[in-house]
């Protein structure tokens, strides 16, 4: 008798503390160091409390375009090409098109 590899489903195990893969964990930490330079500032002017709201809400915002999925709503058209898609891929494919500056064209030729 042979040995046989049976498949696993790895989809769970790169989750640290359940709600955070690596990629939002990721994002959710640069929103974090971002939103702390206003926290330093506001630090200064004696207003810490609103420094620590404005980092919570830029990691907020982090963890929202690592780990948020467009749902597929059949009533918007947008939401027809893009559904199930992550955030942050919707907005890398933005900012790579935006960088080509290239714009195509396609008119349909009759024969």
């Amino acid at each position: 008798m042979g040995t046989y590899q049976i498949p696993r489903n790895y989809r769970g195990e790169s989750r640290i503390l359940y709600i955070f893969t690596i990629k939002s964990l990721i994002t959710t930490a640069i929103g974090a160091m971002f939103g702390s330079i206003f926290f330093l500032i506001f630090n200064l002017l004696n207003m810490t409390f609103v420094g620590i709201i404005i980092t919570a809400f830029f990691a907020l915002i982090g963890f929202i375009i690592g780990a948020v999925k467009i749902p597929t709503i059949v009533a918007f058209p947008i939401t027809k090409r893009i559904g199930g898609e992550p955030v942050g891929e919707i907005i890398f494919r933005y900012i790579k098109f935006k960088r080509n500056r290239k714009m195509y064209t396609y008119t349909k030729e009759e024969k």
